[in-house]
């Protein structure tokens, strides 16, 4: 399985440390937010990484350079101007690959993420080995998080491993999927396209799965968050 990492973001909120640094390269106890991810990719096995980006991209290639260094092959789709989430995807699909892969925001901290756990979740077959119809195979597998403070609304309800629009209960979507290039068949590469209403538009259809995921995760969307993460240990 191949991973891609979003790190095209501008950082608006992260204002003035994004002005001459990129988000991803922002470090949470010591170790830059984005190779959080590629260590613990590789640990997983997943070791071809695909990193697309925009705003101050340069600085991210230099520092991460083809991953050698890190036990990674990485690869990035350079953006000019940022594409939001499925229009990155689209860009880069020729170095995705044919196959379901893993996605995830390179802005989200979750140290003890075990992205083993994502490979083979979009089977094409049943546990007899049957195959699934095409219009009943999951083109995404989510993984949700419960609510922080900032986002308590939520954005799906989980039933039964299903994603679904509405319903009780909800849980906020963690920025880390697996999806089937297909799904993004009908977005031109260039274009700029976000994920959710597309990821909206198969939860209709019930084509796509998930769980919940209960170990550490935050999303580092403002300076204050990022301080939180920095701030000391402290304990008896």
């Amino acid at each position: 399985m191949k991973a891609m990492i979003f790190a095209a973001g501008r950082g608006e909120r992260m204002r003035p440390l994004t002005d001459t640094c990129p988000k991803p390269l922002l470090k949470v106890r010591g170790r830059p937010l984005i190779v959080w991810h590629i260590l613990n990719l590789v640990r997983a096995g997943i070791k071809d990484i695909v990193i697309n980006h925009a705003h101050l991209g340069s600085m991210i290639e230099e520092a991460l350079g083809n991953g050698e260094q890190f036990g990674a092959s990485i690869v990035y789709s350079a953006e000019g101007e940022a594409l939001e989430t499925a229009g990155g995807i689209a860009k880069a699909r020729h170095l995705l690959g044919d196959e379901p892969f893993l996605a995830l925001a390179a802005d989200i901290y979750c140290p003890h993420f075990d992205f083993k756990q994502t490979t083979g979740v979009l089977e094409d077959n049943d546990v007899w080995g049957n195959p699934y119809p095409l219009d009943q195979r999951d083109v995404a597998w989510l993984y949700l998080v419960k609510n922080p403070l900032h986002h308590p609304q939520g954005d799906f309800a989980l039933h039964s491993f299903s994603i679904a629009n509405e319903g009780e209960p909800r849980f906020t979507f963690s920025g880390i999927g697996v999806y089937r290039p297909s799904m993004f068949d009908s977005i031109i590469a260039g274009e700029s396209a976000k994920l959710a209403p597309l990821l909206r538009e198969y939860a209709a259809r019930g084509q796509v799965g998930g769980e919940l995921y209960r170990g550490d995760w935050t999303d580092v969307g403002t300076a204050e968050r990022l301080a939180e993460l920095n701030a000391p240990l402290t304990g008896n």
